[in-house]
This record gives structure tokens, sequence and C-alpha cells, in this order.
């Protein structure tokens, strides 16, 4: 019994980890408690000795003192600010307004309030409730089709995964060892190119369905001439000018993420101080809101970090690399595996347990198949996004049912009866949206360069290949004088007369070389 569990204890440590998952036990403990309960019997089988948990204190400070995890907080505590501040209404109501005359105006409203509510709130609940609230009454009041409707609100809400500056793109970042700004630099692109998609997909439907998003009529458009286009600037322009500067100053590199991250949550206290709509009770409820967040995934980084440092003493990572050997076809069968792991995975936990469990296992062998870090975490964040749409378990159908009328209700404008949505119709609206996001990851995997086309290529070189000649004089130095070598201590048994062996510089300083491209490395 003692040789089954030292030969096992890795994926003994995996299968006790999925069971307390499947029991519904929290995320934190159920990794802290495996990760201790298997390190203990470790050292009670001899398997481990009793200095490893010695290192959890120092590892625990490591992440609390951990810069990069504080831009969480800071970009939370800004999208709530300016969520709760009223503008996703002055957003939505704009953007209906701007493009009301044409067919389909108003998803085209959705999908560009979903994407600039995504670069400042980051948080997809937030996202679809307020466009669930806001726009799914007037697109039900004028004729749009309930499967449309509900499909680009839930679609619209999940772009806060993928665009900067998301949660999601921080925390994938940490865990895979990737600047934060490459991060954000690689998923621009990809954002941009699902949102065309998005808006690509309501042209078509205005070509071969028009009746299914019609145009406002025009007793529903209240603003038109200068009276628009005052309200344009006053409720699109803040935002945006926000958004560039937070962004713009990580990508020059005038700013660190968590100082864009501090930016970003006093200028949103700013935005909200000029509407006279900040006060006391909504700070108060931002940072409890806040606070909860970041303890939430402190927590969880606790709790895999103790996992973590079982599971590596155990040789669990060698298991791990062991598995993906067996799934033939090299890279993409890999990334097939993973992916669809991912996929699936995402229907039943939240990313920040699939960053914080998986991630760290399958990060080692990506780099050993010399996969790009930068675009697998692009990669891996597109999957997550597809999830929270996919039926029955997808988070965003959740949020955008728990705010949808589901019985009909009397319209206060138009004095009307209006069908409510049923659940079913839901489900079947957002499957062509799944397809569009399927079709944007397939692009990603055949097109990597959409990812790193705009990042900054740095030069590799390989010190193993690379010769450095030093002349050396009558004392074997490189200079004008250098003292003579003294015999080696292990050579001191060939006898007196054996000649001194002299150290060889160009090997000392090759090794130096690689050493110091290690650490860089890491």
């Amino acid at each position: 019994m003692t040789e089954f569990l030292i030969a096992n204890m890795a994926p003994l440590m995996f299968g006790s980890l999925i069971i307390f998952l499947l029991s519904g036990f929290p995320v934190a403990f159920a990794l802290a408690a495996n990760g201790l309960f298997f390190g203990f019997l470790g050292i009670e089988l001899g398997l481990l000795t009793p200095a490893l948990l010695q290192a959890l204190p120092e590892r625990v400070l490591g992440i609390m003192s951990n810069d990069t995890l504080l831009a969480i907080p800071f970009f939370t505590f800004m999208g709530i600010i300016l969520e709760r501040s009223g503008m996703a209404e002055d957003l939505l109501e704009s953007a209906g307004q701007l493009f009301g005359p044409i067919r389909g105006g108003i998803a085209y409203a959705v999908i560009f309030v979903g994407a600039l509510l995504a670069a400042t709130t980051g948080v997809v609940a937030a996202s679809v409730i307020s466009m669930g609230l806001i726009s799914l009454p007037v697109m039900l009041r004028y004729g749009y089709s309930r499967e449309v409707s509900a499909g680009v609100i839930c679609a619209s809400g999940t772009l806060a995964q993928i665009i900067p500056p998301s949660l999601v793109l921080i925390v994938l970042a940490d865990v895979l060892g990737v600047s934060v700004g490459d991060a954000y630099a690689g998923a621009i692109i990809p954002s941009l190119m699902l949102v065309g998609l998005l808006v690509l997909y309501i042209f078509v439907l205005t070509i071969f369905k028009p009746e299914s998003v019609p145009a406002l009529p025009k007793e529903a458009r209240t603003l038109q001439g200068k009276a628009l286009l005052a309200r344009v600037l006053v409720a699109m322009v803040p935002p945006v000018v926000l958004i560039f500067l937070v962004l713009g100053t990580i990508f020059i590199g005038l700013a660190t993420p968590t100082e864009g991250g501090a930016m970003g949550a006093v200028g949103a206290l700013v935005l909200a101080g000029i509407r006279k709509r900040l006060n006391f009770e909504m700070v108060r409820s931002a940072l409890d809101t806040t606070g909860n967040l970041a303890t939430f995934v402190m927590f969880i980084l606790i709790g895999s970090t103790v996992f973590a440092l079982t599971f590596r003493a155990v040789n669990g990572d060698l298991w791990v690399e062991h598995l993906f050997s067996l799934v033939p076809g090299g890279q993409w069968g890999f990334l097939v595996v993973v992916s669809a792991l991912v996929f699936i995975l995402g229907f039943f936990i939240d990313f920040f347990e699939i960053a914080f469990i998986l991630l760290p296992l399958f990060a080692p062998v990506a780099e050993k198949l010399g996969i790009d870090m930068v675009w697998f975490l692009v990669l891996i964040g597109m999957n997550m996004q597809t999830s929270f749409l996919t039926p029955p378990f997808g988070f965003a159908l959740f949020y955008l049912r728990s705010v949808a009328p589901s019985t009909s209700y009397e319209d206060t404008q138009t004095g009307k009866t209006i069908a409510g949505i049923k659940t079913m119709q839901i489900y079947r609206g957002v499957i062509a949206f799944i397809a569009i996001q399927v079709f944007a990851l397939i692009m990603i995997l055949v097109f990597p360069q959409i990812v790193t086309g705009g990042l900054e290529e740095h030069e590799k070189i390989d010190l193993d290949s690379v010769e450095i000649n030093i002349q050396q004089d009558a004392y074997g130095g490189g200079g004008a004088y250098a003292p003579p070598a003294f015999p080696s201590l292990q050579d001191s048994g060939a006898g007196e007369d054996a000649p001194a062996a002299e150290p060889d510089p160009n090997a000392a300083l090759m090794d130096a070389l690689k050493d110091s491209a290690a650490q860089d490395q890491k």
C-alpha cells in the first residue's frame, strides 16, 4: 500500500481535488486542504521532507507583496464606480439615439456600448445586467427578434473577458508569468476583430432578415441635431478618454498596470463627481464589493500555492507532462485538449478557479512545446469567454435570465402588452454568437500573428553557439599581468610534480552568461 501511495501521489492529489470541487466545497480551502494533507502524508511516508512546508510562509508573503495583483482591486473599483454612477445608462441611451435611424441600430449600440463597458467595468455580470435592464425593453418594444436581442446582449457583455483592461488578462498574465502590458497588447487586435465580427453579423441580418432588427420609429428618436451631438459628447467622450489614458499609459510604458489601475480608479471618482452622482453610500458599496472580490482572488491564489508546492514536490508536473506526451499531434494536440478542457470546465467553475488550478499545470508543458505564452494566454482568455455563452450553464445566460421578463407585461410608454422571453429563446439566441466566437478562436489558432504581430520581437541568442576568444598571456590572463593559477585542491592528491590545472576563462564567462540569461527568462 505504501509503495502504491508513493508511486501515485500526484494522480491521487488531482483526483481528490476534483472530488472536493464537485462536492461544492469552497475552492480556496479545497486547494489548501489537499496541499497540506498530501504534504503531511508524503512526509509520513518518507517521500517528502518537513523542510518542504517551511517554504509556505515565504510563498504567501510573496503573493501579498505582488504589485501586479494590486491592479485587480483598482480596475474592479473603477468599473463599479462607473457602472453605479449611471454611465451605462447614459451610454446606451445616447448610442441608441445615434444609431437608431438605421436598421439594427439598437443592436449596433449594444455592441458598441458593450465594448466600452468591457474596457471600463471589465465585469461580465455588470455589462450583461446593465444592458439587459436598459436595452432589452427597448428592443422588445420596437419589434426586435427575441433571439437576436438576447444573443447580442449576452455576446456583447462577455467582451469584458477579453478587452483590456480585463481582470481575466491580469490573472492569466500573473499565473503564466507574462507581462500584463504584453497581454493587453496581444489581446487588442483579437478583441477588435471579435467586435467587428459581431457588427458584421448584425449587418448580414439587416440584409437577409430585416424584420428581426428594425430601425427605431421616428417618434422614438427624441434627440436630433445639436442636442444629439451634445448628448453624445457628454456621455461618450469622458469614458473613452479615461480608457485611452489608462491603456495608453500602460502601452507606451509610462505607467505599470497597477499605476494605470490606480489612475483609472481616481478618474472614475472624478467622472462620477462631475456628473454629481458621487456619494458616500455608492463609494462604500463599491469598496465592499471590491474588497470581497480581491479577498476571493487572494484566498484562491494562496490555496493554489499550497496545492502547487506539494504537487510539484511529488513530481506532479512531470506526471502532467507525461499525460500530454501521450496526446498525438504535438502542439496542436496539446492545444486542442487544453481548449476542450477549459471550455468544458468553464460551464461549471469560475475563470479564477480555472486560472489558478489548471494553468500552472499546463504552462510548463506549453513552454516545452515552444508555444508563445502571450498567444497561449489570449487563446485561453477567448476560450473562457466562449464558455460564458454556452447553454445550459453559461453565466451570461443566467445574468440575462435574472433581469429579462419571463411573462407578459404592459409597456409603460406604449401601453401595449409585450410577451416575455422564454429561457429556450435565450439559448437559441446565443448559438449564432457562439459560432462567431468559435470562428474568432480558430482564426487566432491558425493565424497567431493576430496576437503576436503587435508585440516587440526580442532577439533570441543561442548561448551554446557563441564563442568568445580571449588572448591569453604567459600567465593565462587577458591583460598585461595576471597572477599564476594555484593548483586545485582536488588535484593535490596527484603528486607534487603534477602540473597545476589552469582555469578556462572562456568556460567561466559562458557559464555566467547562461546563468544571467536563465534569470532573465524567469
